[in-house]
């Protein structure tokens, strides 16, 4: 490696670093010392009733990373879709139902109890649901978050 191709690497390096840092300055620490901390809302229209939302950080509309938790009613079921990022889905209480694939079929997906965990690339279609039991799961990736439903009559905002 010439002599002044080093230097600019790791003038580059050093460069990063310090602009990682200034980013780091403006956020603010957010602590939720336990779950009665956490306020829930209402979801957007597209998804289905039986769901609540927390934004534990980020704004899911905007670029960026996001945190989410996820209140799913018992026998709520979000059919098939696909997500626009790559999302992280973690059960926080109680059992979800996944199944990977364009249909739905209640009969073949994977049973996620506490603390299962699946990464899901963007656009991949997947399907989620629960049976007699509330669940919680935490969901992260980056931002703009949202839905597409692989059958557009499945969408509730349309309904």
């Amino acid at each position: 490696m010439p002599p002044n191709a080093l230097k600019i690497v790791v003038a580059g390096a050093a460069f990063i670093a310090v602009a990682n840092r200034a980013g780091a300055a403006d956020e603010k620490m957010i602590l939720l010392p336990s779950a009665d901390a956490i306020k829930w809302g209402d979801p957007p229209p597209t998804l289905p009733k039986g769901i609540k939302l927390a934004v534990l950080t980020g704004d899911p509309s905007q670029p960026g990373p996001f945190v989410l938790r996820v209140y799913f009613a018992a026998n709520t079921v979000v059919a098939p879709h696909t997500h626009k990022t790559a999302e992280n889905l973690t059960v926080i209480s109680g059992e979800l139902y996944h199944q990977m694939g364009e249909k739905l079929d209640k009969n073949s997906g994977d049973q996620m109890k506490l603390g299962a965990f699946v990464y899901l690339p963007a656009m991949m279609p997947h399907s989620v649901w629960t049976k007699e039991e509330n669940t919680v799961a935490q969901v992260t990736g980056t931002r703009p978050f949202g839905l597409d439903y692989i059958n557009p009559a499945d969408d509730p905002s349309k309904k």
